[in-house]
Parts: structure tokens; C-alpha cells; sequence
């Protein structure tokens, strides 16, 4: 049994999340808090499993209290988030603060129908619920502060010698995800020898925030990716929210973006699987994949093709996952090269190009 606190001071959505929740008999509401003041008290006298969090609400905003939970009762937090830029940005901090995933506040906000939204909140409660907080291990090489940029590369992630097979790195990640990033780009250098492409499962205001946030913490340049434009050595691609971004051979010579707004047959967008089917497509034999923590299966089909066109895979290791569904589905699939903790994703993906 997952026992979840919802925080909300909406009246509305507390019994909307309750109703929606209690559906499924492994999950028990234990309680719900109206406030963030109310949230930390229950948080200490309940004891969940985990706790839905709003952002906005009176006495104390949902940041203010989950900084607070997780210095003193630490557990799995999912914020309650508007799909707005400026709610991305919030969002964006209570991910940096330990929170593990967002939830619209206003489900009818996305193009998924209500059923379908219920499903994947119910999988996503009970999934994270019984990992717990997930603990970030620290290497005394890491700096715990924001890397700036600059051309020097940790001593760690120098690249061995060795002639250089791969010509692209593709990454997709879902749920946990830009926690794993962080964890991952800023320690790459500023000369990375090959273009990064990232799908992450993110609404479209989402996105462009993320990659900004991303790129002021590393050394490599992170930006959000334009449809048509020209891939380059060095620059982290983020796909847009809003639809599936692949890489295309133009003119026989140049690889650029491509960037489809149409749903397509794929879940989630930007669909992790298109954009490793298009990678293993034009880089044969010369791609690396990397899937990261995420629900479900996502990049499964994608990575399979990657792999038999000669690409490597790097699948990240159940114990610093958030959720170990993505990459769970790889290495069940006997895809995945090597399976790695995600403090060492960044220096083995710099000795594979």
C-alpha cells in the first residue's frame, strides 16, 4: 500500500486528486493539508510514502515547504504545477530543491484524455511511492556548486586516447529526468567533440526554461533545438515540448533538426523513441544512445534499431533511477553496453566519443 498527502489549498483539486488516487486499492490517502505550514506537520506525524504538492498557497508557498520536508523528513515529492513559462520556472526550482516530478494543475491542459491521465498519475504515485527518495551519492571530485563555464575539463572525464568511432550522442529520459540531467551535461567539457540531441518528456512551456537553466550551469552550450537548424559539435539539443524532434540528412550532407508537431502514433512528446530511430538511421554504426530514469518503455524500439546499426547503449542503474521503467526496458532487452550509476554517465560517455 502507498500511503500519498495531497497539499492543495484548492478545495476542488484536493477531492479531484483524492478520488482519482483512492480508484486504485494499492493507494491510500492518508491525509491531505491545505497549506504548507499544515503540510510539514503531517508530513512528520503521517509518515507518507509520498506527497503531492501545490505551489501556490497561503500561509506557505509549496517551494517554502518542500525545501523544508526534504531537510528534515525527506520523501518523494511531486509538485502541483501550472503549465505556464512562468510555472515552469517554479517547477524548474522545486525539481533543483529534491522535488522528483510535476502533475498539471489543470489536467484538462493536456492533450491526453482524462482516463489516460489517471492511468500514467496512478503508475507514476505507486512507482515512485515504493522507490522512495532516491539518494545522490557524491564524489569528492564533484564540486557541490553549479560548474561555470570555462574550458577546463575535471580530471575525471579527460577522454582516453583512441580512435573516435562515435559521431552523436542521443539521450531520453522521462520522469526524474532533469535532476539525471543535471547530474550528467554540466560535467561534460566545453569542446565536447560531438553534438548532443535529448529527448525529454516535458510540456512545450516547459522546455526552452529547462535548457536555459541547463546551459548557465554547464560548460557545454545547452540550448533548445530550432526546426532546420544545422547540428554542431559542442551544443546540447533539448527537444521542444510541443512535438517530436528527429535529426535528417539535408542535401545529402548536412544533419539539422526536425522538429514535427504532429502527435503522431507516439505518447509522449517529444517521443524518445523517434528521435533514436532517426540517430540510428544516419549515424549507422556511429551513434551512442543513452536512456535515462523514466516510466515505461519509451526508446525501447528506437534504442533496439540503434543497436543494430552498430550503436553503443549506456542504460542507467536501477538504484539512482527515480523510476526504473525506461531503462529497465533496455537492459531487459539485453540492449545496454554497460549499466551505470548516473554519477558516472558523463565521464564514461566522454571516453566513448
Amino acid at each position: 500500500m502507498v500511503k500519498v498527502l495531497i497539499v492543495d489549498d484548492s478545495a476542488f483539486m484536493r477531492n479531484a486528486l483524492t478520488t482519482m488516487l483512492s480508484s486504485d486499492p494499492e493507494i491510500q490517502i492518508c491525509g491531505t493539508a491545505r497549506d504548507g505550514l499544515e503540510a510539514i506537520e503531517k508530513v512528520a506525524s503521517l509518515n507518507p510514502d509520498i506527497v503531492t504538492m501545490d505551489v501556490e498557497m497561503p500561509k506557505m508557498d509549496g517551494l517554502t515547504a518542500l525545501k523544508n520536508i526534504m531537510e528534515k523528513n525527506p520523501v518523494p515529492v511531486i509538485m502541483v504545477s501550472s503549465l505556464t513559462v512562468e510555472g515552469a520556472k517554479v517547477t524548474l526550482d522545486a525539481l533543483d530543491f529534491g522535488a522528483v516530478d510535476f502533475i498539471p494543475k489543470n489536467l484538462s491542459d493536456l492533450s491526453m484524455n482524462i482516463v489516460k491521465i489517471k492511468e500514467l498519475l496512478i503508475d507514476k504515485i505507486k512507482q515512485i511511492g515504493r522507490k522512495g527518495v532516491v539518494r545522490r551519492r557524491i564524489r569528492p571530485a564533484d564540486s557541490p556548486q553549479s560548474p561555470q563555464k570555462s574550458g577546463e575539463t575535471p580530471q575525471l572525464y579527460v577522454k582516453s586516447t583512441g580512435e573516435r568511432r562515435i559521431g552523436i550522442v542521443s539521450i531520453g529520459t522521462s520522469t526524474g529526468g532533469p535532476r539525471a540531467l543535471q547530474d550528467v551535461i554540466p560535467k561534460l567539457p566545453k569542446d565536447f567533440p560531438v553534438p548532443i540531441v535529448i529527448a525529454q518528456h516535458m510540456p512545450a512551456n516547459f522546455t526552452g526554461p529547462f535548457a536555459e537553466r541547463l546551459n548557465q550551469i554547464s560548460r557545454i552550450t545547452v540550448k533548445e533545438a530550432v526546426d532546420g537548424e544545422a547540428i554542431k559539435p559542442g551544443i546540447v539539443f533539448i527537444a521542444p515540448g510541443r512535438g517530436h524532434m528527429r535529426v535528417v540528412r539535408r542535401r545529402g550532407i548536412e544533419t539539422v533538426i526536425s522538429i514535427s508537431d504532429n502527435k503522431e502514433e507516439y505518447i509522449y512528446r517529444p517521443s524518445v523513441d523517434a528521435l533514436m530511430l532517426s540517430v540510428s538511421q544516419y549515424f549507422p554504426g556511429r551513434a551512442l544512445g543513452v536512456i535515462l530514469t523514466g516510466m515505461g518503455n519509451d526508446g525501447l524500439m528506437g534504442l533496439a534499431e540503434l543497436k543494430r546499426s552498430g550503436g553503443r547503449i549506456f542504460a542507467q542503474d536501477e538504484d539512482t533511477c527515480v523510476v526504473y521503467g525506461m531503462p529497465k526496458a533496455v537492459v531487459d532487452a539485453s540492449l545496454a553496453d554497460k549499466v551505470l550509476p548516473i554519477e558516472e554517465m558523463a565521464g564514461e560517455i566522454v571516453n566513448a566519443v
